[in-house]
């Protein structure tokens, strides 16, 4: 489940085996909490947050959730550094909730079926990383899940790690038309189009083309600037792309969805076959 994605705020919750794992924090924890219990998940199933990176929408609540709930907070130490002296966090982290992880070693969430392998993602943060994550008990076929975002541009180590997985999550900022005649000063276009910003509709879209492969069961879009883009315009994008490779979109093919600003999305429900949310919808509503 998403809860927020975008720059206002980024948080997703992951459960299995009645254990679950967030992915970022840029919102407050009773929202958080809130947004969990009204989809009947749970907070006190969280056993570790992983940072991507230490930009304010999405760390905003790590230190809480780590000092006063005492679920540790995994990060690279550069992350973990760019956090402490980050104001947008107001409470900050001890040793005894910093957990340090480095980029390409795979680590397993104590207590969990969660098998964690951070990578590196170009962005103008301290540092970033997206999370590969093998998902499943020992001897069973795992479900594997990667989150790219906050990209200023495609590695190959992005590549690889995304095509390992069944469901990704990738960052679809802006329409590049949008951006250029848009409101932004001229600074801010080009840090959004630097290779330390965001992907675009168009770049998001090469990336699903390069990495698609018979077994990707869905693909979310997330991190859509509201300025800048629009969930309609990111989501034919990338349908027409996923079409013209050959995909089913739907039921029986690829899951297509869009992850909103400023809403929680549906729970979908992952197995080794379809992905299909919990209330029977196939794609978010927009």
């Amino acid at each position: 489940m998403s809860l927020s994605s975008g720059s206002s705020g980024n948080c997703y919750y992951i459960e299995a085996g009645r254990k679950a794992i967030l992915i970022d924090s840029g919102i407050p924890v009773r929202t958080i909490q809130k947004n969990l219990r009204e989809n009947g998940l749970s907070f006190d199933k969280v056993m570790g947050l992983l940072i991507t990176h230490d930009h304010t929408d999405h760390i905003r609540s790590a230190g809480s959730i780590g000092e006063l709930y005492h679920i540790p907070v995994y990060a690279t130490k550069a992350v973990h550094g760019g956090m402490e002296r980050n104001y947008g966090m107001s409470k900050k982290l001890t040793n005894a909730s910093r957990r340090y992880i480095e980029r390409d070693v795979t680590i397993q969430i104590p207590g969990t079926f969660f098998s964690v392998t951070p990578f590196m993602v170009p962005h103008d943060s301290t540092d970033n990383v997206g999370y590969y994550i093998e998902i499943g008990e020992e001897g069973e076929v795992p479900v594997k899940f990667c989150v790219v975002t906050d990209c200023g541009f495609v590695t190959e180590d992005i590549k690889y790690y995304l095509s390992k997985a069944d469901h990704v999550v990738i960052e679809s900022n802006h329409d590049l038309d949008m951006l250029m005649n848009g409101p932004y000063p001229i600074y801010l276009k080009k840090r959004v189009r630097g290779e330390g910003g965001h992907l675009s509709n168009l770049e998001c879209s090469q990336l699903i083309r390069s990495i698609y492969h018979d077994s990707l069961k869905h693909v979310f879009l997330c991190h859509l600037s509201h300025e800048n883009n629009t969930p309609d315009i990111a989501y034919r994008l990338a349908e027409k792309t996923l079409t013209e490779l050959g995909a089913r979109i739907g039921v029986d093919g690829v899951v297509l969805s869009v992850l909103m600003r400023n809403q929680p999305s549906l729970v979908y429900v992952f197995d080794n076959g379809t992905p299909f949310p919990e209330n029977g919808q196939l794609t978010i509503n927009f």
